[in-house]
């Protein structure tokens, strides 16, 4: 994982912890436990201050990759609640569930599939009976007792884009091969939960279903498999702290040909990020069944009518969100003091720049530190601090990972420039206040 450096010349200190990141998360507003003043809830998460925009880039740049830079994508904002038939045809209502078994000795539970032997594999106990636990919260339509609908909370976001396939062909224009984007919120009732977000009982996906002549799955998996890749790379995440993984035949689900995982180097091991699977032609074939309705395309030019294959690359917003911030982590020493930082691609930092004074006792100062704010900011985020000395002010930038820092002082006032510092190397510049703008394009618009 990211190393912890002494850059005076000292040797590798340790590896990033993941309870480094959690500590950071809560202390410079990434992410808190929900409701933590009750006792909290396991395994939900809120984002926050910082969180909730470094949440919003990654999900900007999915976005703006997968449907902004394409012709031949569209998006789709699909409710949470749907009609529960939904959710048979996809097969969660029969399949949808976990077989568990407790140990009698320290209590823990484990998926039996995740076992081998008989015996805990924490401490060698006895283990129960296995036991189904569902997967789906499970909630109620209707506001009269007796009359009300038994539904689910959603589990994923794909089947939404299944079922609006005919509105989505016929309102867009589109033809495959063709793909519906989508981000939105889904939920499982998780029986193992822990290490920090990575599983949530809460989570958001980033879900693209891609939808191909038959045929023609195989060359468009292996496109997505190699996209989706190398999106992580091209937001900064270490070649080395990923990799693809194939699933083996006899852990494919039920409805995928073949499908690949982007792994991540987590601090608890090579852990999903993303999977991109060819789902063949089973999602749309299940809801014609049962809705009655034909979910199928014509091709006017060849006389042709088949059921589209699916492609689907699915990641979690969550989890990117982590590796995005255990892959930015950085500690090093600097003079006989440590510096903790965050060395985020530039794209998707939460706070771009940090106008700060230098002497805030000074109205002039003050008043053109606050005029260069207000100049800079409204494409992104720019912030004021003024609330420490200027040693403290850069720590704490570096820490939540803002790439650049503007200074004003006191020479400010007679020439018109500013300090710029950079985060990662420190260096600075000096540079005319009037030329901010088109600096801070170039290094933030033009990664």
């Amino acid at each position: 994982m990211n190393d912890v450096k002494d850059t005076s010349g000292g040797e590798v200190i340790t590896n990033v912890a993941l309870k480094d990141i959690a500590n950071l998360s809560k202390r410079r507003g990434f992410i808190f436990q929900n409701s933590e003043i009750y006792g909290g809830i396991g395994s939900v998460w809120d984002y926050g201050p910082l969180g909730i925009e470094l949440k919003n880039n990654v999900k900007a740049e999915w976005w703006k990759s997968m449907v902004y830079d394409r012709d031949d994508v569209e998006g789709l904002d699909a409710a949470i609640i749907m009609n529960p038939e939904t959710w048979k045809a996809s097969g969660h209502v029969s399949s949808f569930a976990d077989l568990l078994a407790d140990c009698l000795e320290c209590k823990k539970r484990f998926r039996t599939d995740k076992i081998q032997g008989e015996s805990c594999p924490e401490c060698g106990g006895k283990l129960t009976e296995p036991r189904s636990f569902d997967l789906m919260f499970k909630t109620r339509v209707g506001s009269v007792e007796g009359e009300a609908l038994d539904i689910y909370l959603r589990p994923e976001t794909a089947q939404g884009i299944f079922v609006n396939f005919s509105n989505i062909l016929n309102s867009s224009r589109q033809k495959p091969p063709f793909g519906v984007a989508q981000i939105g919120k889904s939920f499982r009732n998780e029986i193992t939960t822990g290490n920090f977000t990575f599983r949530s009982r809460e989570f958001e996906q980033m879900e693209l279903e891609f939808f191909v002549k038959p045929g023609e799955d195989e060359q468009w998996y292996e496109y997505w498999v190699e996209a989706r890749f190398n999106w992580y790379i091209g937001l900064g995440i270490k070649k080395e702290n990923l990799r693809l993984r194939e699933h083996a035949p006899d852990e494919l689900a039920h409805y995928a040909k073949k499908c690949h995982d982007v792994e991540f180097l987590f601090p608890m091991g090579w852990s999903e990020l993303e999977g991109i699977a060819n789902r063949t032609d089973y999602d749309l074939k299940q809801h014609s069944s049962l809705s009655g309705q034909e979910l199928n395309y014509f091709d006017d030019a060849t006389g042709e009518r088949y059921v589209p294959y699916v492609i689907e690359p699915s990641g979690g917003v969550d989890r990117a969100v982590l590796a995005f911030l255990i892959n930015a982590y950085r500690t090093e020493t600097v003079r006989d003091r440590k510096r903790t930082y965050l060395s985020f691609d530039n794209r998707l930092a939460p706070i771009k720049a940090a106008v700060l004074p230098l002497l805030k006792n000074k109205p002039e100062i003050v008043e053109m530190a606050h005029r260069i704010r207000d100049d800079i900011r409204g494409v992104y985020r720019v912030v004021y601090d003024d609330t420490a000395s200027i040693g403290r002010l850069y720590r704490r930038q570096d820490e939540i990972g803002t790439p650049y820092c503007i200074t004003v002082d006191v020479e400010s006032l007679e020439d018109g420039k500013v300090t710029v510092r950079e985060r990662d190397s420190m260096d600075q510049v000096r540079l005319e206040a009037s030329a901010l703008k088109n600096f801070l394009k170039d290094k933030l618009e033009n990664c």
